[in-house]
């Protein structure tokens, strides 16, 4: 019966969180980071990306929306407003993982731009790590988006960024079960006053050393500020063969 409650509830907390604002932290410095990408449809901010080449943008399966088209703004800090900085380029295609469920599993897309990014001291891409490693447990990693700061409170227009310490595996799996696969998520762990990744977020990176390591996935949707469940995230170096795979077809 415990078990069954616990998968239930489990449910309810995933239900939704398909789309994971900082929490807490502080406000970026303007154009600090310039991969940040806000995905937008119809001028509004719904999910976070990184931009990895001058064609392509890495982010979230789950942040395709049906039937309208999505617009990447690049090289932005305040998205309320029209920066001189900003770049807004069309998607031409959207390569998600074809093993992608379409709620958790295998949650990483593809971005091919219509236009290649202008590179320059605003809009610069990322480097991806080059091979599946391991990211040590409880090292701190740097969390960067445009979402809600809070459960229920508004979409930040100003990138905000915080800390977060990556968790042990096991960690994840006894908070979310079978919806954690330690082959290719991790997550981390937060307290309330740091806060984290949540709703708005989604598809940003998590920085480790220097290097993006993840992919925000998912959080628990009745409050993204709970430190008993860990964040989850896509891990970017299990996927580095397909990311790969997909961007030499397009050779620039």
């Amino acid at each position: 019966m415990m078990f069954c409650i616990l998968f239930a509830f489990q449910l309810l907390a995933l239900a939704g969180a398909t789309e994971s604002g900082i929490v807490g932290g502080k406000e970026s410095k303007p154009h600090s980071r310039p991969y940040m990408a806000s995905l937008q449809f119809q001028g509004h901010h719904s999910c976070g990306g990184i931009l990895i080449r001058k064609d392509f943008v890495l982010t979230a399966a789950h942040c395709k929306h049906a039937q309208q088209s999505m617009t990447v703004v690049l090289g932005a800090h305040d998205i309320s407003k029209k920066e001189k900085s900003q770049q807004s380029i069309q998607v031409a295609h959207y390569y998600s993982h074809p093993k992608f469920n379409g709620q958790y599993d295998y949650d990483i897309m593809l971005l091919k731009l219509k236009n290649n990014a202008i590179l320059n001291k605003y809009v610069k891409p990322i480097e991806l790590p080059k091979k599946d490693g391991k990211t040590p447990a409880n090292i701190k990693c740097t969390v960067a988006g445009w979402g809600q700061t809070g459960a229920k409170k508004p979409t930040s227009n100003k990138l905000r960024e915080t800390t977060e310490k990556m968790q042990f595996s096991f960690e994840c799996n006894k908070m979310w079960a079978q919806y954690f696969k330690s082959d290719h998520m991790i997550c981390t762990r937060f307290n309330k006053k740091t806060g984290g990744v949540c709703q708005g977020d989604s598809g940003g990176p998590l920085i480790c050393n220097n290097k993006p390591q993840g992919i925000t996935a998912f959080t628990y949707k009745i409050d993204c500020n709970d430190p008993k469940w860990p964040h989850v995230f896509t891990k970017i170096n299990f996927f580095a063969p397909w990311i790969k795979e997909i961007m030499q077809k397009h050779v620039i």
